[in-house]
């Protein structure tokens, strides 16, 4: 890697100091979802698939999560099952109505929860909304993980246990987050206390979504539901 790739590195060296004390917490765990809906079909199961990593790195079997989703008065509970591989779940839902939906994955490990961001229901036929990228970037830095360990203004409830720093203001270069969010181990070792950031194994897609969300730039883009 350059020089100039390395560089804003000393910027976030304040995540492998945090990373230690965090090693000594038990009890809460990361919920990573695979794929964010910008919208979903009413009346059309629609299946999330999630990770469940506790602080952030060992994945966790034999849990029993669940999601509960909610609009108006409406409740659904729907319970996860194993989704194959270590620590992965599945649950199926049928959202009747349309409007916003918010949904919640329980973990199934302690209290440790993810509140997503407000789902679209539409109409069968009806097109999904556009979303500007950064927009995206925002749903996906609570639905991919990041809101429980980085704190970040633009995203109300971020920093529940506050292990890397802070993302409000913090502007590194685009390339530099590319990389670094395609592959975490690009940190020289020194950096990787307690195993860094774990590699989410994020979509192109996803990546651009949050580069755009994190350094403030905006693309529109429509996402299928």
């Amino acid at each position: 890697m350059t020089l100039s790739l390395l560089r804003p590195l000393a910027r976030v060296l304040p995540l492998s100091a945090t990373l230690l004390v965090a090693a000594s917490w038990g009890g809460w765990a990361v919920i990573t979802l695979d794929d964010v809906p910008d919208a979903v079909v009413a009346g059309k199961p629609v299946t999330l698939t999630f990770t469940v990593r506790q602080h952030g790195h060992t994945l966790l079997d034999n849990l029993r999560p669940s999601i509960d989703a909610r609009a108006g008065g409406s409740h659904i509970r729907a319970d996860a099952v194993p989704a194959g591989g270590k620590g992965r779940y599945s649950s199926t839902l049928t959202l009747s109505d349309t409007g916003q939906w918010r949904l919640t994955i329980n973990s199934g490990f302690g209290s440790s929860h993810v509140d997503l961001e407000p789902i679209a229901v539409i109409g069968a036929g009806k097109s999904s909304p556009a979303t500007a990228a950064g927009e995206r970037g925002r749903r996906l830095f609570v639905a991919k993980g990041c809101v429980t360990c980085h704190l970040h203004g633009d995203v109300a409830g971020s920093g529940v246990v506050q292990v890397g720093p802070e993302l409000s203001a913090l502007r590194l270069p685009a390339d530099f987050l590319q990389k670094f969010l395609a592959d975490p181990s690009i940190l020289p070792p020194a950096q990787q206390a307690n195993g860094g950031m774990p590699n989410l194994d994020l979509k192109p897609v996803e990546i651009t979504a949050l580069v755009a969300f994190l350094s403030g730039t905006e693309t529109a883009v429509r996402a299928k539901p």
